[in-house]
């Protein structure tokens, strides 16, 4: 399987970061960062945000599965509009023409009644929205096993076995 990783605002790079390193164990994967998470992180082989012209921009590529993580309200407003001036909207508009997996995890909170109309717009086209969120009844007692619950949730929603954390009814 090939992935692709588009970590776009800085809030929250971290979980994308982590859910790069968890996708390259066991299947191809490549980075893209934005501006705002170059901030935060120092990473070694991602592509350029603006580099709209790298593999990942082209469906011949064969991009399996992109997760966007987290997505910023500016880059889904982008997406859901067609807006690909990016390589992480591009990546996106991609996706969504080739008819391949795209998770979206916007970080912000409250949600204002655009935001909600963008994801419902994107949901309605087969894109899963999926925002960093917890569930308690894995118990989670670390902020790492926090972490872990979200990035397993990710990855099971891309189709993608993991065992990063415990799941309902798992003893």
């Amino acid at each position: 399987m090939k992935s692709l990783v588009c970590i776009s605002g800085a809030s929250g790079a971290e979980l994308g970061l982590k859910l790069y390193k968890e996708l390259r164990k066991e299947h191809e994967s490549f980075l893209v960062i934005s501006d705002a998470a170059k901030k935060v992180l120092s990473l070694e082989n991602g592509y350029n945000d603006e580099n709209i012209d790298a593999p990942p921009s082209s469906g011949s590529f064969g991009v399996d599965a992109t997760f966007i993580t987290p997505c910023s309200m500016n880059t889904l407003a982008k997406i859901a509009h067609g807006i690909a001036d990016n390589l992480t909207t591009r990546a996106a508009a991609v996706a969504i023409k080739e008819r391949k997996k795209l998770l979206l995890a916007p970080r912000e909170m409250p949600l204002s009644p655009i935001a909600l109309e963008n994801m419902l717009k994107l949901s309605q086209i087969g894109v899963t929205i999926a925002p960093p969120m917890l569930a308690y009844y894995s118990k989670q007692q670390s902020l790492e096993e926090m972490e872990n619950f979200i990035v397993g949730r990710w990855l099971d929603l891309a189709g993608i076995k993991n065992s990063l954390y415990k799941r309902w009814g798992d003893d």
